[in-house]
């Protein structure tokens, strides 16, 4: 790992760049993949958060993604599979002083992985969760991922897959978590301004990002991503704003409708009738509501910051109170270091 110092005008403080984070590895995925427009937008992003190289980790899974932490200038880890999540936890309890990034693919997280993506969101460890979703399993040739919708033929389901998809931003909200949010692999501000905001939030984050894979599901979200289609299929999360999208003329938006559940309507007329976006709602039901308004990416689908909130993070309170003792830890220390074996004595 090697920094290039860039001293700014203010008293010479050094500056980090986009090369600081770039890796001397050359960067091997399939042409056209999502995952090269995600690493440009993370090495861009790094700098302005004025964090060092030396104490930024990426921790990352099993899969195309898992490629990931060898193109970051930085400390990390390829780790096993599902159990990105589990190491940057251990991490993260050890050194609070650093910035912890996992990158895992929809397989990844939310197969093998599942348990530890939930509990590691529900106990709101400070890490940063970049979840790749190209509903398909690419790495290993094309194979239906936790996350591939109904009927889906691939090389493991030719008669169409029969399993209903996990949809990645309500599981996380079902988990509690505090930093839920979706963002685009074709739409650059977008996603360096969700990943801005993740990096910033003090606790869990997860970040779903569709991610195009040319190779075994090439077009999954073409209809939220081109040209002729986004501005009607974009529903976009903006805190404290009506939610309405599509172009000028007829614009819809997302209300209450009767039955409890939210539903799309036409913009004019139905004004009053708008929800206005508050990502700081205590209650995540609306927030999961939202997350649910589209059963596929092939609809109009909310993308932005779903929920954000501040709760106490996992091990804050033992390292508010380091006197704080649990039992004998002299004894527990003898018998741990004792040999081989234990003689537990009767009572």
């Amino acid at each position: 790992m090697s920094a290039t110092l860039h001293v700014n005008g203010n008293g010479g403080t050094p500056r980090l760049t986009k090369a600081d984070f770039q890796s001397d590895q050359e960067t091997r995925w399939c042409p056209g993949c999502g995952d090269y427009a995600i690493l440009n937008a993370v090495q861009t992003l790094m700098p302005d958060l004025g964090i060092p190289t030396e104490r930024t980790v990426f921790v990352t899974g099993i899969g195309c993604a898992g490629r990931f932490s060898y193109y970051m200038d930085t400390y990390g880890m390829h780790s096993i599979h599902g159990r990105a999540t589990t190491i940057a936890t251990g991490l993260a309890t050890t050194r609070e002083d650093l910035s912890i990034w996992v990158v895992s693919g929809d397989g990844d997280a939310l197969s093998i992985g599942g348990n530890h993506l939930i509990h590691a969101l529900r106990r709101n460890v400070p890490v940063k969760i970049l979840l790749f979703n190209n509903q398909i399993y690419g790495l290993t040739k094309g194979q239906a991922s936790p996350t591939s919708e109904r009927g889906k033929i691939t090389k493991s389901t030719p008669f169409g897959s029969h399993d209903r998809p996990f949809n990645p931003i309500a599981l996380a909200l079902g988990a509690e978590a505090t930093f839920v949010a979706r963002t685009l692999d074709r739409d650059r501000k977008h996603m360096t301004e969700v990943l801005r905001q993740a990096a910033e939030h003090r606790g869990a984050s997860l970040v779903e990002i569709y991610q195009n894979c040319p190779v075994f599901n090439d077009g999954a979200f073409f209809n939220l991503t081109e040209k002729d289609t986004k501005v009607q299929m974009q529903i976009r999360l903006e805190h404290g704003e009506p939610i309405v999208f599509g172009p000028e003329g007829a614009r819809h938006g997302v209300a209450r409708a009767d039955d409890g559940g939210l539903e799309i309507v036409e913009a004019v007329g139905n004004e009053q009738r708008l929800l206005v976006h508050d990502q700081h709602r205590e209650d995540p039901s609306l927030a999961f509501a939202l997350a649910r308004l589209a059963d596929r990416p092939t609809e109009p689908t909310p993308i932005g910051v779903f929920r954000q909130v501040q709760r106490p993070i996992h091990g804050a309170a033992a390292s508010q109170n380091p006197d704080r003792q649990v039992g004998d830890v002299s004894a527990l220390e003898h018998l741990l270091h004792a040999g081989d074996t234990w003689t537990i004595q009767g009572a």
